[in-house]
């Protein structure tokens, strides 16, 4: 059966008629594409297979991993009291105790008898201040300390020679004096103990002529206060030479608060 250019036809074989086989026809051309049948309807169940056959036990599984820990369960009642035990045997000696706290003070006891006399210790020693200074230089500048700068003794350094100043380092009484040399002017010199005038002196000397003063007191000084002398504006006669000195003294006749054992 062949697809013709319109459509199928039919060729009938002559042989079948009985007439001689004509030639072969040329080939047709190749027909349209036939349209796609629909779908038949669902085929009868089938019967069912036969059982097949157990299999074989499998291999044992991994061990699974810990599961998570419960909640607390509520406390249970309270049980009924038991019957009291016999008596136990009496147990060993414990460990002997640590020692109780101190006791207080006791009685005071008897007295003793005197033991012998000591030595003699040492006897105190007093403190001591003192300093003698000279000047080097005729007439010093006046209103303002005089500076004793060619210095003699001077015990705890208590004076100083760069200012012309006793510091007081021991309070009690202390001895001051003076012995200078006045020349060809008049001196007036003054004794200040913390900045006030405790004693004045004045020597009325003119000319070329050559006198000597001396002033000595006694003063109640505390730590930190300060002894110096003075000379007033033109009267600043004071002199020093080499045959003549003008010297400041002071010392500490005794301190406060001290006695001396005899």
């Amino acid at each position: 059966m062949n697809k013709g250019a319109g459509g199928p036809s039919r060729v009938w074989c002559l042989l079948c008629l009985g007439g001689e086989q004509g030639d072969k026809g040329e080939k047709g051309d190749t027909g349209d594409k036939g349209y796609c049948g629909e779908p038949g309807g669902r085929g009868a169940k089938g019967d069912r297979g036969e059982g097949g056959t157990k299999g074989e036990k499998g291999s044992k599984g991994d061990t699974g991993t810990e599961g998570i820990r419960g909640a607390a369960g509520k406390q249970g009642d309270k049980g009924e009291q038991g019957q009291k035990g016999d008596k136990g045997d009496l147990g060993t000696a414990g460990p002997k105790g640590e020692p109780g706290p101190k006791g207080g003070r006791g009685a005071p006891g008897r007295k003793g008898t005197r033991g012998p006399k000591g030595a003699c210790g040492d006897r105190p020693r007093a403190p001591r201040s003192a300093f003698s200074a000279g000047l080097s230089r005729p007439f010093p500048p006046p209103n303002v300390p005089i500076r004793f700068d060619r210095v003699w003794y001077n015990e705890r350094r208590d004076y100083d020679p760069a200012t012309g100043k006793f510091n007081c380092s021991v309070a009690g009484a202390y001895v001051f004096s003076y012995h200078v040399t006045v020349r060809g002017r008049p001196a007036r010199l003054s004794l200040v103990a913390s900045s006030r005038r405790v004693a004045k002196a004045r020597d009325t000397l003119y000319g070329q002529d050559i006198d000597q003063a001396s002033f000595l007191t006694i003063l109640k000084l505390r730590v930190g206060d300060q002894v110096w002398l003075e000379v007033g504006k033109d009267w600043n006669g004071l002199y020093a030479g080499a045959e003549d000195d003008s010297v400041f003294t002071g010392f500490l006749l005794y301190p406060d608060g001290f006695e001396v054992l005899l």
